[in-house]
């Protein structure tokens, strides 16, 4: 007999309280096996007369519910199939929500996806105040839509436009804001949950009489008729807009929450099954869940075979500049770890405390953290100007200028001033880890942390080992890169490593395309068009136009002809144009600019030169710099940059925003096609040179007709 997952007891006071445990797992999911125990359960519920309410928590410390079991929908085999567990699901949730006794959910941890479906279907919500307790509806972040009636109960709690802009977005509420838009009836001490949940089912259902509280230009859009269909058509404009019709899901959620409000919850209910039916079969639901496993099994792995990470229990910053603040205050905020940052003066360590202050507000203003909360994370952050207070750090990251010089006598300092099992992690971009590490007395604890800009928003570390890192340092610095929230990839050290090396040669190309007198806007279009969240030229304006000035010369040394940057754009270094930063670049920028607009400085054509014409189409541009990125990519692989495509996947999707739709460059390449892939770079080699020249991987793949999955 397997362990029951659902186990009710009653109390004195004539309350059941369900207490849902999923053997053998640290969270709880929905999985469809369990619709037969839930009937078993209800049919007991609706025997036993003398109960007066129920309550439904969790067994597990810290989670309710983190959503349904989605490796039950890679076994789907039809949308009919999937469509079924859907209306399986609202069955059992409709069920749950006919009971004649109030049933209340205690909510305490994560209670997403099905877990709220559930919790909806409840007539009452408690939950705690606790920053693990979040609730939300995140399915369109697989592709897909909520399957089990969240796409009807959710407008009817919290409004259409905070159900709308919830499900669209994936958004999770904490516990004070679902009470406030309506999504839970009361929040609570942890310590007192259950008591308050049985308070609360045996003061009765509670009165959903009443509509959602709105102001009334909300009310407006709401409760007419008129009202609706403004909001819903401006919905799907703004979805469209930003998803450029490369994800389905998002205008299925629209059209589920329309048919229910148009034509009533059963309606809704139908059309909502079947589209998650529908969702669950396309390419694109697929990539997104294929991702969502790697990077889940990412998470299990040390990122050095059995090697064990050692404790951090202090952490040191060089570098007060925009990366150095940004690493401390995810540090600090996300790890809970003291840092120490260390600047050459004060200014650099003042800026980088009010970096984190402001990031600190911002979520103090809306709420996301108390102000105690702000002031125990500054708390956390203190700066020197010389080594003291280094010599119980466990870990430094140095984030200071790429110049070898420097960062090599960081090393000595920190060798000197800090224990023999400091880990030094290099925020380099681009220069080798063995060059840092090439004077050191212990280049064993040498390895690179590579964040990408801002570090507060960026998902992606790449943790560089060289040859002489030690297998423990590569596992302390990929557990302390997953406690600061962060997604770390491992990868061997080489020139840009493997982000900016594909990434390099897509600029690259980006540019090339440029002087050929392709305009900047229509560049920029062509490849948010093919779904990067923006354009390679205004990614060049936000990191700054030098700094890819500086890191051009160092992948060309150290990796050849093709990395050669065109020779115009030092004319941009030259006339300052570095971009956002000094607000000149290829963008204008300032006061001279209207809020919301963005205008292209046409000055930058004179100085390059050039005269804009745009003969190529929208496709042609996009799929020159995508063959430069795929074949790059590749031939890290090949060179054992990454060590596998799995990596390399999730890599250019968490580091620069290679559209997820695609499941990453190696997934995009299997639906291309080696061959054709390998033909499209031939064609461009005869017109362009070798810098189209496929690596070899890629030919011997054609050859044998492989695929990387």
């Amino acid at each position: 007999m397997s362990q029951p997952t659902f186990s009710l007891a009653i109390r004195d006071d004539g309350v059941g309280v369900i207490t849902m445990d999923v053997a053998g797992e640290s969270m709880n999911v929905l999985k469809a096996a369990f619709a037969e125990e839930i009937s078993d359960l209800l049919e007991q519920i609706r025997s036993n007369k003398s109960l007066k309410g129920l309550v439904i928590i969790s067994g597990k410390p810290d989670s309710f519910i983190a959503g349904a079991d989605i490796t039950m929908l890679d076994a789907c085999k039809s949308a009919a199939e999937a469509t079924a567990i859907a209306t399986m699901g609202q069955q059992m949730f409709n069920q749950l929500e006919q009971l004649s006794i109030p049933l209340i959910a205690a909510i305490h941890g994560p209670c997403l996806g099905g877990g709220l479906e559930l919790a909806m279907a409840c007539h009452g919500r408690v939950a705690t105040n606790d920053n693990k307790t979040v609730l939300g509806l995140p399915e369109v972040q697989l592709g897909l839509l909520p399957g089990s009636g969240g796409t009807q109960r959710l407008p009817r709690l919290v409004g259409l436009q905070k159900g709308l802009d919830m499900m669209l977005t994936g958004k999770q509420l904490r516990a004070d804001q679902a009470r406030k838009a309506g999504l839970v009836d009361a929040v609570v001490p942890v310590s007192i949950l259950l008591e308050a949940a049985v308070k609360m089912a045996l003061a009765g259902k509670p009165d959903r009489s009443k509509p959602v509280k709105l102001p009334l230009m909300g009310q407006l859009l709401e409760f007419t008729s008129i009202g609706r269909g403004i909001l819903f058509s401006q919905a799907l404009k703004q979805t469209l807009s930003k998803t450029q019709g490369h994800y389905p899901a998002p205008e299925k959620i629209i059209a589920a929450i329309r048919t229910g409000a148009e034509q009533g919850i059963e309606k809704g209910l139908v059309f909502e099954a079947a589209a998650f039916g529908e969702l669950c079969m396309t390419p694109v639901s697929a990539s997104l869940r294929n991702l969502f496993f790697a990077t889940t099994q990412m998470k299990k792995e040390s990122g050095a075979g059995d090697a064990k990470p050692r404790k951090v229990k202090k952490v040191a910053v060089l570098g007060g500049g925009l990366m150095g603040g940004g690493i401390a205050n995810v540090t600090a905020g996300k790890a809970g770890l003291p840092v120490r940052i260390k600047d050459i003066n004060q200014t650099g360590i003042g800026n980088a405390l009010k970096y984190s202050f402001s990031l600190l507000n911002k979520k103090f203003k809306r709420r996301f953290i108390s102000k105690t909360e702000l002031q125990k994370q500054m708390s956390l952050l203190t700066g020197t100007t010389d080594y003291s207070g280094f010599h119980d750090v466990d870990l430094v990251v140095e984030a200071v200028f790429e110049d070898l010089d420097l960062k090599q006598r960081m090393v000595a300092d920190i060798e000197a001033n800090c224990s023999e099992n400091t880990v030094f992690a290099s925020n380099t971009s681009s220069l080798p880890i063995a060059q840092i590490a090439a004077k050191a007395q212990r280049p064993e604890n040498v390895i690179g942390l590579h964040y990408f800009s801002p570090v507060d928003k960026m998902p992606l570390v790449e943790v560089i080992a060289h040859e002489k890192t030690s297998p423990e340092t590569i596992a302390t610095t990929v557990a302390f890169a997953r406690k600061q929230g962060k997604t770390p990839i491992v990868v061997k050290d080489g020139a840009g490593f493997y982000v900016n090396r594909i990434l390099a040669l897509y600029m690259n190309e980006a540019a090339n395309l440029l002087l050929e007198g392709e305009p900047v806007e229509k560049l920029d279009k062509a490849l948010s068009k093919f779904g990067f969240p923006v354009g390679p030229i205004t990614l060049l304006d936000e990191v700054g136009i030098d700094v890819g000035a500086k890191i051009s010369p160092i992948l060309q040394r150290e990796l050849g002809e093709r990395f050669e940057a065109p020779a115009a754009f030092d004319k941009l270094i030259a006339d300052g144009r570095k971009g956002k930063k000094v607000e000149k670049g290829f963008y204008r920028y300032g006061a001279a600019v209207k809020k919301g607009r963005k205008e292209v400085d046409t000055s930058v054509y004179a100085l390059l030169g050039i005269q804009p014409s745009g003969r190529l189409s929208s496709e042609q541009i996009s799929n020159r710099c995508m063959v430069q990125m795929l074949n790059e990519a590749v031939r890290c692989l090949e060179e054992g940059i990454i060590a596998s495509a799995r990596d390399g996947d999730i890599g250019a999707i968490f580091g620069i925003g290679f559209p997820p739709f695609l499941g990453g460059p190696f997934h995009y390449i299997d639906s291309l096609g080696v061959t054709a892939l390998v033909a499209d770079l031939r064609r461009y080699e005869q017109q362009f040179g070798a810098r189209f020249t496929p690596c070899n991987m890629l030919l011997s793949m054609a050859e044998e007709g492989r695929s990387f999955y």
